[in-house]
Formats: structure tokens, sequence, C-alpha cells
């Protein structure tokens, strides 16, 4: 959040006091190669108004990367667009790259974007950052940046941070209908949840470079975790328990000033589901092209596949209908929820569950080792806080103001 705040105000003193009266591409790169990021993006946003195609595409980089400005593939992708729109073939190269990262629910919302975007626009949006900067006390220009999120936005708070995708808010049934094939008890009631505000949850797992910088910046108990073999980057961190990813939640926290936690047992299923209802994202079966778990086994009308034996690189395997990668095996998933034995009294407003057996917390989304039936949307799994296991990651929650 400081960064963010940090990056607004120095966007109003670029806007207002050190553009010239005719800023082009040349001179935002001048400033982005003597490491004014800031200057850089105001330049070419003025730029951009004068349909200047290369600050387009370099507008398009800075939110890619999140460099002089919050990271954003929306926006990323739409300046990409107006560039190649413009005959630019480098912008159209790297609006397919970037493609290939998001949903098309993300694509279709860029675009909208793009369309929308006409010259003089780019100037009127920073005139109206600059407006509730000056309206507001600078505390509370901190905590209005999230509220600026919309669906779909993806995001980071900081170099080292998780990537975050934004999840609307929403209502569905939680748990599985008793004629679902492999249907456990504990995955009933089948009840209604409703959301009602959005939240970010993370685009993948926790990686252990995520994890690292938490060590390497005071936290996380200075707890290294075994790889078990696999391999460290970019796959998820494992061998953490419930307790070591409250651990980095808080340090993530204490870094940004932003409020991460562990998502609540019903925000992960909703987010897992993406709007689906079916036993996974991907519909009434799933295969080993979409995801990682033991192909030996088949689900359904499905066909068996591949057992690789191991964790793979996140985002490996095609994002569901919010953007999130993985929530269907690699790794279980840990969540804020004590373990109880059924949905009976569970909360219905999407908040963690606080009582029952709180000794023990609750995994979700199954893990490589697993068979298929796992890996449902409403599988459940528990163990005891302190566990650590060569199977077991997290991914995180970071709430938006209102």
């Amino acid at each position: 959040m400081a960064r963010i705040a940090a990056w607004m105000a120095a966007l109003v003193m670029a806007l207002t006091c050190t553009l010239p009266a005719r800023a082009d591409y040349e001179s935002g790169q001048r400033a982005y190669d003597a490491g004014r990021l800031d200057e850089a993006l105001a330049e070419w946003l003025a730029a951009a108004d004068a349909d200047d195609r290369q600050a387009m595409l370099a507008l398009g980089r800075l939110y890619l990367e999140g460099l002089g400005a919050p990271q954003n593939y929306l926006e990323s992708h739409k300046w990409f667009n107006l560039a190649a729109s413009r005959g630019l073939a480098e912008a159209a190269e790297e609006r397919s790259a970037l493609a290939a990262r998001m949903t098309t629910q993300q694509i279709a919302a860029a675009q909208e974007r793009a369309a929308a975007w006409r010259p003089g626009t780019a100037a009127a949006a920073a005139d109206a950052v600059i407006s509730g900067i000056r309206r507001a006390a600078p505390a509370a220009a901190a905590t209005a940046a999230p509220g600026a999120h919309r669906a779909g936005d993806v995001f980071k708070d900081c170099d080292e941070c998780p990537e975050m995708v934004v999840v609307p808010e929403g209502s569905f049934m939680m748990g599985s209908p008793a004629g679902e094939a492999h249907r456990a008890d504990d995955e009933g009631p089948q009840h209604r949840v409703t959301i009602a505000r959005a939240f970010a949850v993370g685009v993948c797992e926790i990686t252990f470079e995520e994890w690292e910088a938490c060590v390497e910046g005071g936290g996380c108990g200075g707890y290294l975790p075994n790889d078990w073999g696999t391999g460290e980057a970019p796959r998820p961190v494992v061998s953490v328990s419930w307790n070591d990813a409250r651990r980095y939640a808080q340090w993530l926290s204490s870094k940004t000033g932003a409020k991460y936690r562990l998502p609540s047992e019903s925000e992960w299923e909703y987010a897992a589901r993406g709007g689906t209802a079916g036993p996974f994202h991907t519909g009434a079966t799933i295969s080993t092209s979409q995801a990682n778990y033991n192909g030996e086994y088949a689900y359904g009308s499905g066909r068996k596949g591949l057992y690789r034996k191991g964790t793979v690189r996140v985002m490996s395997f095609p994002a569901n209908g919010f953007g999130l990668f993985d929530v269907h095996g690699n790794v279980w998933e840990w969540v804020g929820d004590c373990w109880n034995a059924d949905y009976a009294g569970a909360p219905a407003d999407g908040g963690t569950w606080e009582s029952g057996h709180c000794d023990r917390r609750v995994l979700r989304g199954g893990s490589w080792v697993n068979a298929p039936w796992l890996l449902r949307s409403a599988a459940r799994n528990r163990n005891a806080a302190d566990a650590r296991y060569y199977d077991f990651g997290f991914r995180v929650v970071r709430e938006l103001a209102p």
C-alpha cells in the first residue's frame, strides 16, 4: 500500500511540476533510463494522449511489470492493444504473450477498455487521480487505492509479493450434491453462501521464492522448507504447516500495510469454482493436461493420464473463470477454518469458521499424489495445524477496502 501511495504522490508531482509543455515518448524514455519511473509514467500518459504508439507500448510494459505503476494485466493488455492497432508489431507480440496468462473474461475486459479509450482520456484519468489525492489526507489515499480494483484485475503490492486477482462478490452453493461421484459426508449439507464484497486471492500458490523473501525479510520464523528433491523455482512451496502459512500472511501484511490472510474455506471454494457448479471448474471430469494429479486413476468419463510424481511449475495449466491457476492438484492448500465434520452451523457469509476442532485445520484442492476425485471443488481434507508434509502448501487472500 505504501508503494501505491508513493506512486500516486509522485504522479501528482510529475504531472503538475515536471512535465514539459509537449511530452513525447523520448522524454519519458530519458526519465525511465534515469530511474525516474513515476516521471516516465506521467510523460508516457501525456504522450499517449497525443496518440504516440511508442508511449502506449511503454505503458503496457510498465503495467505488466509493475514498474512505476501498480501491476495490472488489464491495463497492460489495453495499452498493448492500442499500440498494436496503430501498426506496432512488437506490441501485438507482447499482447499475445500476456494473453496466454489471462482468462477469456480478463481479455474481454481489457479489450473493452481499449475500445473505450480515446486520445485525451489518459490525462483526464490522471487528473481524476490527482483530484482524489488532493481531496484526501495522505493516510486515506493509501487505503483508497484497493477500492479502485475491479473484478479480474491482477496486481502485486510489492516486487516480492504474490500476484493477486480480484474476485467479484457473489453467491454459490457450497459443498457437493448427493449424486456427485465420490462425494464424502463432510461435503454436506450443501448450502448457499453469499460473499458480499470482492476480495483478492493469489493467482497461484505461494512459491519457494516468495517464501524465501519472507525469511530474508525477517519473517516466517526463519524456517526454510524442504523441497523433497522436486526443485524449488518456480514451484509451490511445500512442507509448510497452517501455522507457517499464517506467519507468511502476517509478514506480508506488515510489509505492505494491507491485510493478508488465509482464505476462509467458503472463499476458497467460491474462488476455485470460478462461477461453475460441477465437480471441477473444468466440468464433469478433469485430465492431466488440465491439472497435476495421479493420472493412474480417472474420474467419471475421463481417461487415465500422466503421473508426474512431484509438483510442477505454478501456472502450468489453464486458469479458471476467475483467473486462478492450480486450484485442482499440485499441492493441498491450507485455509483458515477449524475442522468440522460437516457444514451444520457453517457460516453463510463467507467468513472463517472459528469454532470446532481448532487443533486441526482444513486443506482444499488435492495434490500431485492424489486420485482426481480428491481434486473436486467440494473435496475436503484436514490435518494438525503444525503438520508439514511434502504436498501441503497454500495461497493467500488480501482484503480490499470497501
